[in-house]
């Protein structure tokens, strides 16, 4: 019985339901809050740069999946997109009217990994924690997405905490609740924390996320540009819940299976309730570099906004897998194949601001 064969026959997954305790950052007060609490608006990027997206026709795709995300989750809350000011006119005919357009030049989308980090304290005061983007080690150009974090702050007034790091947002996930995780490939590496631990680097980590405990799987450095980011294979939905996407026949000679299977075991060891859901089978882009991820989803105020892939069994069994694990939020689903080209998907491309009181 292959593993979705057996998601079939279990049925309904039983949610680990225990509450978890807020961590802080001892030093500041900040943390992160849980991606599934409340949201005031979404951050997004438009990818603009010619040396980057050189292909105008897959840069014009590229757009218009930006802004299919942008419409969508701005039917559920305020949506920001980043763009310099000479991008607006050709942005706004693609955007609904409720997107917001900032003047903050961009390169690429991922607004994941090099927009702002936001953090909020007891007092309900915001700031932003900055983990540096270098272009995944300087592997792609990143003049203005370097520098993203920092004029949101500027343009916010918010307090712009360094965190002391080179890397991704999405190369960690975080619960709200204290807990991180993480692949050691996308920050233990010489192209982004040249000389730093794994202890110094998950130091850092704690303290930006305001979280007091850790886990590590290997994950693959080097075979593809962000080392094997966790958000596109595990996402925590709920203090000690985990949703991963495996493949139900792992390619001994894939090191992302590989990689994928001994992530899904260290979680289940540390303790965590942990539902798998497999990756789609049948699908539009027929390519091995093609990222198909279900749990590179997106969360926001009142849905879930999730790719599908044209493979109608495997699409149904994540929608059904994330509307358990979200309970009262809509499901939107949309093709973003150009993102699964590119190497990312739906959450990749966005940032959350929480609401505060």
């Amino acid at each position: 019985m292959n593993r979705r064969e057996m998601l079939l026959a279990s049925g309904a997954f039983g949610l680990m339901t225990r509450p978890g305790i807020l961590s802080a950052n001892p030093a500041t007060g900040y943390f992160v809050p849980p991606e599934e609490g409340p949201h005031q608006r979404t951050f997004m990027q438009w990818p603009a740069n010619r040396r980057v997206h050189s292909d105008r026709v897959f840069r014009k795709m590229a757009q218009q999946t930006i802004a299919d995300i942008a419409n969508a989750i701005s039917d559920f809350e305020p949506v920001t997109l980043l763009a310099a000011k000479e991008d607006h006119s050709s942005a706004r005919k693609k955007l609904s009217a409720s997107v917001e357009l900032w003047d903050i030049p961009t390169d690429d989308l991922w607004c994941r990994d090099s927009g702002p980090i936001f953090v909020v304290n007891e007092n309900g005061d915001l700031a932003i924690t900055n983990i540096q983007f270098n272009g995944w080690g300087e592997r792609q150009i990143n003049t203005n997405d370097s520098q993203i974090a920092r004029r949101v702050s500027e343009h916010l007034g918010l307090p712009f905490l360094k965190s002391g790091l080179i890397g991704e947002g999405g190369g960690v996930e975080q619960d709200g609740h204290g807990l991180l995780m993480a692949h050691e490939s996308s920050w233990v590496h010489d192209n982004r924390n040249p000389g730093m631990s794994r202890n110094e680097i998950e130091a850092l980590l704690l303290k930006a996320y305001g979280a007091d405990r850790m886990i590590w799987s290997a994950g693959v450095w080097d075979e593809d540009i962000t080392d094997y980011h966790i958000d596109s294979l595990a996402r925590f939905t709920g203090p000690g819940r985990v949703l991963i996407n495996l493949p139900d026949d792992p390619d001994p000679a894939d090191p992302f299976h590989m990689a994928a299977l001994d992530t899904h075991d260290v979680l289940v060891a540390a303790g965590l309730q942990v539902d798998v859901i497999p990756e789609p089978v049948e699908r539009r882009i027929d390519d091995e570099e093609f990222v198909a991820s279900y749990a590179n989803y997106y969360v926001c105020n009142g849905a879930v906004i999730v790719a599908e892939f044209g493979d109608r069994e495997t699409d149904q069994i994540a929608q059904d897998a994330i509307s358990r694990h979200y309970p009262g939020r809509e499901i939107i689903t949309l093709n973003v194949d150009t993102l699964g080209e590119m190497g990312g998907g739906i959450h990749c491309a966005t940032q959350q601001m929480p609401a505060v009181t």
